[in-house]
């Protein structure tokens, strides 16, 4: 069996020391705006989520419009030119 831990109290007193109060409430003042600012960034992260998920859906949709347009949607962002599968270049010459 573990033994109990036993601690001695030199005296019943109503409140803690000045200084221990002004410590405690340093350290809860300290995780509380550590517990803000954690919810501040999950909130950016949230709105952040939301925005990349509608930008998906945008390029996804522009992609179809390429595809419909071009017939690809494999497109170099620098400078504008399709990027043709080489099996697709081949067949186009032959015909």
């Amino acid at each position: 069996m573990a033994k109990e831990k036993t601690i001695e109290i030199k005296e019943k007193v109503e409140k803690i020391a000045a200084h221990h109060l002004k410590e405690l409430q340093d350290i809860a003042n300290k995780i509380n705006g550590l517990h803000f600012q954690v919810g501040r960034v999950e909130s950016q992260k949230h709105k952040l989520l939301h925005e990349l998920a509608s930008g998906q859906d945008t390029i996804t949709l522009y992609q179809d419009k390429m595809m419909k347009e071009y017939g690809s949607y494999d497109i170099n962002l620098t400078d504008g030119t399709i990027n043709w599968p080489k099996d697709n270049k081949k067949v186009d010459d032959e015909k």
